[in-house]
């Protein structure tokens, strides 16, 4: 429901950007009411990546999951939902994009409620696995109507909605998810969808025009390289999903998930790059825009996925907060990009997309290094400016670096373009969590060793700390002292690894922020968007 504001904002950019521009072709109501219907619906999509994160230990209690098998609840969606991405381009083509994206976004309401009545974990497994195969469709979908159905002139209004669902939702998901359980029960972070959801499926019923089904197609398609994608993708993702529990290569399993998705994404390479009518067109990669573009993305997802997994993790752990309290820290991430979003495409007017895309790295770079010396004592206060910082800068790269990089993307390679862009940002986004997982504990330990190095009973400052609290102890009811001074080495002990942790923590930081420079880095060898574009040819 939230997106309906932005939404008027952003027609209202369209229509001053209508003036400024005369030369653009009018756009009917009806193109605005598809395209943001669809937008609403990969806003949704992307929502429920989050939202279910920030309730996912109330939904493990109440099912019965045990933490480890609980994460599969996640993995299960994002699994089937990265796999049909670049998929969309083709299924559309095939069952015409009125009826595809209309069954999906039906489906994807009616398994959003059958999950919140799911009675154990293998039904809610399966259950979240089918929805991530809807909700997948709903984001390349959007993305695709933008550069197709709106002209050149009219792409940055449409592509700041879509920024909406890239940068906003998974910002603003904590916040609903923790909301809803904390007043309502996790049931509710389910059934949320069901009324922008009905709005949805009534905007793409009435503005999507009927189109006949190509199913000739299916005879024609590429198996091979959809078999291929779907083995490797899925391989890949339960790797990055599951690696850093398993103690990555040490396990068999982990091991030979690695093997399987290599083999099968090197002969989905060779296979698109030698069929007469590939799957998707790899060779949009060597187009400098769209190639720079991809990695900047990637980098982006990265950062975007990073954070908002990050953040949650340390308020959880360090600060004791509970999913509402980390939610409304995480909406300063997010609350400012509704006002920000909707103004991106009169700044795309004025100034060169490419500047304004470096803006938002440096920005959301320098959010992330604000964050490189936390204490015990860095909480929601001091996490404020840094959200608001970082919500500024996401707000700015989305929208201009997707105009950018498909700049020149014809009608008929825009579902190529729509399924590589928005699956890289989502891979970057797992690649980007299992990288911070797995730093956060190494980095955890080292600190661990090194602050341990310094407090030794040998040390006088030591000695009388320990002794400080074996006194406290005993001054709090516990009689034996030999009890006392093992609860006080205990004690010293949680004190040190808090502190490896905060440490920790503020590697992770500069590790993203790092990220974000490295994007930048791409950025500056993106050319000036030509006169031409997917948008344009129409």
């Amino acid at each position: 429901m939230s997106t309906l504001q932005p939404t008027a904002n952003a027609v209202s950019a369209a229509n001053i950007h209508a003036s400024a521009a005369p030369t653009t072709p009018p756009v009917s109501a009806k193109t605005w009411i598809a395209v943001i219907g669809a937008t609403l619906g990969a806003f949704m999509a992307v929502l429920n990546i989050q939202i279910v994160n920030a309730s996912l230990a109330d939904i493990q209690g109440a099912i019965g999951a045990g933490i480890d098998d609980g994460g599969w609840i996640s993995t299960s969606y994002l699994i089937a939902e990265i796999v049909v991405i670049p998929l969309s381009g083709w299924l559309a083509q095939v069952f015409s994009i009125r009826i595809y994206l209309l069954v999906n976004a039906i489906l994807f309401l009616l398994l959003s409620a059958a999950c919140a009545l799911a009675q154990d974990l293998p039904q809610m497994i399966v259950l979240r696995a089918v929805q991530g195969f809807t909700g997948g469709v709903l984001i390349p979908m959007a993305f695709t109507l933008i550069i197709t159905l709106l002209p050149r002139g009219k792409q940055p209004v449409g592509l700041a909605l879509f920024a909406l669902s890239a940068t906003f939702a998974p910002a603003i998901g904590p916040t609903i998810g923790g909301y809803l359980t904390e007043n309502f029960g996790w049931q509710y972070i389910f059934y949320v969808n069901v009324v922008p959801g009905a709005i949805m499926v009534g905007m793409l019923w009435y503005a999507l025009d009927a189109k006949p089904m190509k199913l000739a197609l299916l005879r024609d398609g590429d198996w091979a390289g959809i078999i291929t994608m779907a083995i490797g993708l899925s391989a890949l993702q339960t790797v990055l999903e599951e690696g850093n529990k398993d103690d990555w290569f040490g396990s068999p399993f982990i091991v030979k998930l690695s093997v399987i998705a290599a083999v099968a994404l090197a002969a989905f390479l060779i296979i698109e790059l030698t069929v007469k009518k590939p799957l998707l067109n790899l060779r949009l990669l060597v187009r400098r825009n769209f190639g720079f573009g991809m990695l900047a993305n990637f980098l982006l997802g990265i950062a975007l996925y990073g954070s908002v997994f990050i953040l949650p993790q340390y308020l959880s752990r360090i600060q004791g907060y509970n999913a509402e309290q980390i939610g409304m820290v995480l909406a300063w991430t997010g609350l400012p990009q509704l006002v920000l979003i909707p103004l991106v495409p009169r700044l795309m007017q004025r100034f060169d997309a490419r500047i304004i895309i470096g803006v938002g790295f440096v920005l959301f770079a320098a959010s992330n290094f604000m964050n490189i010396y936390m204490t015990a004592d860095y909480a929601a206060d001091q996490l404020l400016w840094p959200n608001v910082v970082r919500a500024i800068g996401q707000a700015l790269v989305m929208a201009p670096l997707s105009a950018v990089a498909t700049s020149g993307i014809e009608p008929e390679n825009a579902g190529s373009a729509s399924g590589l862009f928005n699956m890289m940002r989502n891979l970057g986004g797992a690649v980007g969590i299992a990288l911070l997982q797995t730093v956060l504990t190494k980095r955890e330990q080292y600190h661990s060793n090194v602050l341990m190095q310094s407090v030794s009973v040998f040390e006088q400052a030591t000695r009388t700390r320990l002794e400080q609290l074996t006194q406290y102890f005993v001054n709090h009811g516990i009689l034996d002292r030999a009890d006392a001074a093992h609860r006080a080495y205990l004690a010293i002990g949680h004190i040190v690894q808090k502190q490896a942790f905060i440490l920790a923590f503020s590697d992770t930081f500069y590790l993203l922020g790092m990220a974000l420079i490295v994007a930048l880095a791409a950025v500056l060898f993106l050319k000036k968007p030509g006169q031409t574009s997917a948008g344009g040819a129409h």
